[in-house]
């Protein structure tokens, strides 16, 4: 999952993205409105984690601005106006969810899952496949009742087809999803991370569960197979 993370605070914008990695979440960092903007009009997020407060244009005229223009991404909105009021404007502006500074990293990751939960593929505790198995909230993996221990992409891009058995998941669409804005797309490191992730779950095994779509892209299967 992506998220887009809009604060000018380095000192706040830092540990939020790195507890949001630590989640196995991508994450796109933005420290002012304009390039908020832009990164949402380029790019497909889950989630808006924004702060109010930021250099123009701020995030309250953000967030009117994307409703207006019927974006329904989901927004966790971040500021210290403490008043009742304030808390009505954001939510009335658009605002899924509301967050007054100072917080706790943890209730804001509670805060991020409990919206999350609301999208329409909801965020199930535990997804599995033929004998591939994760729970999400412990972040274990588990292959025919065996664990399996993940890098943080090889977690993100398994829940990714996770989520989509027997779709065909292209290279661009792994590359949107799990990596960050960061990302070289010259590079060879999906297809690095892929042969990776196909050794963890299938081995050496004829019957597997992850197969390349030749020039297209790749696809879980629903049972084990050899071809």
């Amino acid at each position: 999952m992506r998220i887009l993370l809009v604060e000018d605070e380095e000192d706040l914008a830092a540990p939020l993205a790195e507890s949001l990695r630590q989640e196995c979440f991508s994450v796109d960092v933005a420290a002012d409105g304009r390039t908020a903007d832009e990164l949402m009009f380029v790019n497909s997020y889950d989630l808006v984690v924004l702060d109010w407060s930021i250099p123009a244009p701020t995030g309250i005229d953000l967030l009117r601005q994307w409703r207006e223009a019927g974006r329904e991404t989901l927004v966790l909105m971040l500021t210290g106006h403490r008043a009742v009021e304030d808390r009505v404007t954001g939510l009335d502006s658009g605002a899924d969810d509301y967050l007054v500074k100072p917080f706790s990293l943890r209730e804001f990751m509670a805060r991020v899952r409990g919206l999350l939960r609301r999208r329409q593929r909801p965020m199930q505790g535990e997804l599995r496949v033929a004998d591939v198995c994760m729970d999400r909230a412990s972040r274990q993996v588990t292959v025919g009742n065996q664990p399996v221990e993940l890098s943080p992409k090889e977690f993100a891009i398994l829940e990714y087809f996770l989520r989509r058995p027997e779709e065909v998941v292209t290279r661009s669409d792994l590359i949107d999803h799990v990596w960050d804005d960061s990302f070289d797309s010259s590079s060879n490191v999906v297809d690095v991370t892929i042969y990776r992730l196909r050794g963890k779950i299938d081995g050496n095994r004829d019957d597997r569960i992850l197969h390349t779509v030749k020039g297209v892209g790749y696809i879980l299967k629903q049972e084990r197979s050899k071809s």
